[in-house]
This record gives structure tokens, sequence and C-alpha cells, in this order.
């Protein structure tokens, strides 16, 4: 998570949208850089608006902006998948010799098992009640996300490629691809709303 001050912009790290090479291109700007450990780097909108946003307002006495990303919800699971099939992945977390198609039935069940349980984009990004994400950009968009902040914060912004995940086939049959759908419905409801 970020926070600029001045501009009054806040930016939650969505897991597996390109949030460790934005806070790299961006750390040294920020008043406020979270980065570890995992649990308050990926702050989710609930925790934000509920602890932070209230404390950053009445500090500021301002409002701020609150920005995220959201990825395509199956390709947002493939990253996770290729994440976790690295050779330093802890054994009960990894989807090493397992197809795509095991790790999404896998996240579709309730519970999870372990290697599967990576929460969800919808559930990070929803508020519990009030107000969400102020902006939501899409990932696969992310140059109209970089523009938005170069406005923002009047610099030219160059991202590394950081933390990337392996490539890998993410194929799915029919019947996965209807159960991920409907297992994910929230979060692809969320992501259509978001302009192309």
């Amino acid at each position: 998570m970020l926070v600029f001050w001045e501009q009054r912009l806040a930016f939650l790290a969505t897991p597996k949208t390109g949030s460790t090479a934005i806070a790299a291109a961006l750390e040294s700007l920020a008043a406020v850089s979270i980065q570890r450990p995992p649990l308050l780097k990926h702050t989710t909108v609930h925790r934000y608006r509920r602890f932070i946003g209230p404390f950053l307002e009445a500090a500021s006495k301002d409002e701020f902006t609150l920005v995220a990303l959201m990825r395509e919800p199956k390709d947002w699971l493939g990253s996770w998948y290729r994440f976790r099939q690295r050779e330093e992945t802890e054994a009960g977390n990894s989807t090493k010799g397992m197809s795509f198609d095991a790790f999404v039935q896998a996240w579709c069940q309730d519970p999870r098992p372990a290697f599967a349980d990576v929460g969800s984009q919808g559930r990070f990004l929803r508020p519990r009640q009030g107000v969400g994400v102020d902006r939501l950009f899409r990932y696969e968009e992310i140059d109209t996300f970089v523009h938005f902040l170069e406005d923002r914060l009047n610099c030219e912004i160059i991202l590394p490629r950081l933390n990337v995940s392996p490539p890998g086939e993410i194929a799915l049959s029919s019947e996965t691809e209807t159960l991920l759908r409907e297992t994910a419905a929230e979060d692809y409801a969320l992501y259509n709303t978001l302009r192309p």
C-alpha cells in the first residue's frame, strides 16, 4: 500500500496485479509505503475504509482518492497458479505437477485446500458497508493507470518487471470454466463494470 500525502491519493495493492513493480517505481515518492508483512501490504478496501482512511482524513482534514487494480478473474487465478509452481513454494502451497484445471476446481471448493486458498479480488475490493474504491483500473490496461498516476503525481513513471509469475498453460475445460464463472460471479460482475 502506498499513500501520497500531498496528492491525497492512496493505492491499495491488490495481490497479483503488479503491486510490487508499482511500489518499486513509486515508493520514493510516497509519504507512506507498507511493503511487509503481506497482510499489511495487501490491505483490503474494508480495512482501509475502517482504519487507515479515517485516520488519514482526520489528520489531513481532507479526502483521499483510493485507487486499485483488478485483473481478469481467470487470468488472476492463472497468475497464482503459475506463481505457486516455483521451486521455493512450500510443499502444501505448491501447484507443481498439477493442471490449471485442477487448481481452479480446488479454488471453487468450500473450504479451499491450502494450495488454492488465495482469496478473491471481489472480496479484497468489496467494502462491507459504505464506499469502495474510488477509481478501479483493469490490470490488462495498466497504461491507463500509469497515465492517471503520472497526472496525479506530476512525473513520468516507468514500471520495472518484478515478481512476475513463470510462464505456464492456463487452459480450462468448458465445465471448469462454467464452474469458475459461477463461483467467481462477484469478481466477474465487478470486473465487467470497468471500462475497457
